[in-house]
């Protein structure tokens, strides 16, 4: 017993020792272990941003074949002001290694994945959205049409998209900077004429936006033969550079009729476009091509009953919801590559038809809020992304005439 004793005595007093050696070792099996994990982790998320990066590449490729309508979609940040209300919470959110995916907590724990051509988070900058559709503006120079249009419920940064601020401008301003330094660059080989318009539509009433009193104008099909559609009475205003073009821009934006409402105390109550068109000679063949770009800020999607909107106000978020409704049947309509598409149906979608017809190119920048409380007005936006996404436009076609002058698309 006293030899049992001694012996038990002496496997007690080395235990923690034993203890000690076999924690250490443990530990250093499972550092190991984690290392390895964390080395093959590593390599299994280069590979698959990898993987994410070359299919968006064959994705746009894709696109560019088929000449879809290319959709990006930027979620507006959290601001100070909205921190302090109800329903401030969080609810859509960024995938940081799919650069073309985001998701929607809709409540109970379910969740919708929505997956576009690209999504921005919403830390993302001004340039950072522009560099996505920087090659759009290269190709109206290059004699294609172009229109690059917002779209997104009120308050959720379309103007701050497409106008930007004094500091931080946005599409609009960068768009014409890169045309006028790409015209700069080529100069030795072509002359370019670019002339500029801007108009308003309010309450489905056309207004000159750079004429002094704001003249109410019609839609009718250019009398030259082409089937184009024109604008009689439109100003049509030459311009030499990008500081010319700045001083057009800030008239525009004075013009423009804004009023408050409940979603946005400086609501854009119409649908605002700037019309670029760049004439191109080449110097050397006398080969001339006609591009258009169309910059669209449309006015806010809103449920009138959130909107707080009466009278006046009731009738413009009527008439806008109408022509956004209108919007939304020749998207579909071009989808279902339907024979006969109802560009007619508003204003706005029959000033389009030049853009949105076969053969353009087109991008549209879907703005949504992250925000709890406007998750049905996302939604909404997301799902009319998503239609838009599958319509086929065709190949683009160039405008050019050739020194022989005929009129040919490639």
């Amino acid at each position: 017993m006293k030899t049992d004793y001694a012996s038990l005595r002496s496997q007690v007093r080395n235990f923690s020792d034993f203890y000690g050696a076999a924690i250490t070792d443990a530990k250093k099996q499972i550092s190991a272990a984690m290392r390895e994990m964390s080395e093959a982790n590593k390599d299994l998320l280069e590979k698959y941003r990898k993987e994410v990066a070359l299919r968006r590449k064959y994705h746009e490729q894709l696109v560019e074949l088929k000449g879809n309508i290319r959709v990006l979609c930027r979620v507006k940040p959290v601001l100070k002001e909205d921190q302090h209300e109800e329903g401030q919470s969080v609810v859509v959110t960024t995938d940081p290694n799919n650069e073309s995916a985001l998701s929607v907590l809709k409540g109970q724990g379910r969740s919708h994945n929505f997956e576009l051509d690209r999504v921005f988070h919403p830390q993302a900058t001004q340039e950072e959205v522009f560099q996505e559709i920087e090659p759009l503006v290269t190709s109206c120079i290059d004699g294609y049409h172009v229109c690059i249009f917002a779209y997104g419920q009120t308050g959720s940064g379309k103007t701050y998209t497409m106008e930007g601020s004094t500091e931080n401008p946005g599409i609009n301003q960068r768009a014409l900077k890169h045309l006028f330094s790409e015209i700069e660059d080529r100069k030795d080989m072509w002359m370019y004429t670019v002339t500029v318009s801007s108009v308003e539509i309010y309450n489905e009433v056309l207004r000159d936006l750079l004429s002094k009193d704001g003249e109410k104008l019609d839609i009718k099909i250019n009398p030259d033969g082409t089937g184009q559609l024109h604008v009689p009475g439109l100003r049509l205003i030459e311009v030499k550079s990008f500081q010319h073009i700045k001083k057009l821009l800030a008239q525009a934006r004075r013009n423009r009729i804004t009023f408050g409402t409940q979603m946005n105390q400086h609501s854009s109550r119409s649908h605002a476009l700037l019309m670029i068109t760049v004439l191109g000679t080449d110097l050397a063949s006398g080969a001339k091509t006609t591009g258009k770009l169309n910059l669209v800020d449309l006015a806010g999607s809103e449920r009138v009953w959130k909107s707080g909107a009466e009278g006046e106000r009731l009738k413009e978020a009527q008439n806008i919801n109408r022509s956004l409704l209108a919007l939304g049947d020749v998207i579909q309509a071009l989808r279902g590559k339907e024979k006969h598409i109802p560009f007619r149906n508003s204003r706005l979608t029959y000033l389009l038809q030049d853009s949105l017809g076969k053969g353009n190119k087109t991008a549209m920048v879907v703005q949504v809020s992250a925000l709890e409380r406007n998750v049905g007005e996302t939604m909404c936006s997301l799902k009319f992304a998503e239609r838009v996404c599958k319509v086929e436009l065709g190949p683009a076609a160039r405008k050019i005439q050739r020194g022989g002058g005929s009129h040919q698309c490639d």
